[in-house]
């Protein structure tokens, strides 16, 4: 009796084992196709997002062409701006773009590495996350917000006490001393440097701390287990291992800076003059295009794309420099090791 079940279990067993090759090969080229149309799918949407660059790019290039034909390379270091003769050149917003970013990062790089080396090295546990969550959601504060306070309730007071401060110790020194002179009215390339600082530091901020938090447990207690000091492991462990991401989130923030729009317009003045003061009121690529392009005439109109298309190069050339940054620093690694 039992060798009849057997037999039967045998001859049971024996078509799906026939069958299994096809059931294997069924299930092979259904994960084949999923993998075909998941490698389309996500091709896709890189190709859209190179696809609206080029655009871009392109509309730019082809709205400016006007201006660019007339003034020709002459128009980046053009200091004319004047609306009635249609005689454009981009010295001046240029100036203003990259005199109020450098000054927001001298500001902000600083204080941003002091706040995420104390959320990550020195603040009590019970204190990390709500401060961690306050630098984060200061990110959050639309652009306006900040223009806003910076025309209504810190110019009056940089005007009254920030200025005046300035000009009495740095205005005084030899080779600095003329870019703190001039009126103290508490708007200008200065202000809206301050202000702009105030904008990135919490994306630099957040992106530092994120990446000192990924530093391995273990070489931070090898290096206190040695004698080092708090700031010995941040100088000689953290820092190199997050170096990479530390240059990201600084152009992060440098990125934020140059093209930042509505918080600048309110408190640098809007002036076409190119005075060697900080205290004097200036413009940006961004502020030129807010205030003038609802009434731009054709060519006005094409002298516009033009300084848009310098802060796109701005913008390319600043990133690119710190992709370079990066793979050197990557390779001078591994050269080291």
């Amino acid at each position: 009796m039992s060798n009849i079940q057997a037999a039967s279990q045998t001859a049971s067993a024996g078509p799906s084992r026939r069958e299994q090759p096809g059931h294997m090969q069924a299930i092979a080229a259904r994960q084949q196709s999923q993998d075909f149309w998941f490698h389309l799918l996500t091709m896709t949407f890189s190709l859209i997002v190179l696809v609206s660059l080029v655009g871009i790019l392109v509309s730019l290039v082809i709205n400016a062409t006007p201006a660019l034909q007339k003034f020709g390379l002459e128009f980046i270091w053009r200091i004319e701006w004047d609306i009635v003769n249609e005689e454009f050149g981009a010295l001046i917003s240029i100036f203003g773009t990259l005199a109020s970013a450098a000054i927001a990062l001298l500001i902000a790089v600083p204080l941003s590495f002091g706040i995420a080396l104390f959320l990550t090295e020195n603040c009590p546990v019970w204190l990390r996350r709500p401060l961690g969550t306050a630098v984060e959601l200061l990110a959050a504060v639309p652009s306006i917000i900040y223009g806003m306070f910076g025309l209504f309730i810190f110019a009056p007071l940089f005007a009254e006490y920030g200025q005046p401060a300035l000009q009495s110790t740095l205005g005084q020194m030899p080779l600095i001393g003329p870019l703190f002179g001039g009126a103290m009215n508490g708007i200008g390339i200065l202000a809206a440097g301050l202000i702009l600082a105030f904008m990135i530091l919490p994306f630099i901020a957040a992106v530092m701390r994120d990446v000192f938090e990924i530093v391995p447990p273990i070489l931070r207690e090898s290096a206190y287990g040695v004698g080092c000091t708090t700031w010995e492991v941040v100088r000689h462990v953290v820092l190199p291992y997050t170096q990479s991401g530390v240059i990201g989130g600084i152009m992060l923030g440098l990125g934020r800076a140059l093209g930042e729009t509505m918080a600048v317009t309110f408190v640098i003045g809007n002036s076409q003059r190119l005075v060697p003061s900080l205290f004097a009121p200036g413009s940006s690529i961004a502020s030129t295009l807010a205030n003038e392009f609802a009434e731009a005439g054709d060519f006005h109109l094409s002298a516009l794309f033009a300084l848009g298309f310098l802060l796109f190069v701005i913008t390319f050339v600043v990133l690119a420099l710190a992709k370079w940054m990066i793979l050197r620093n990557e390779k001078a690694k591994g050269a080291k090791t």
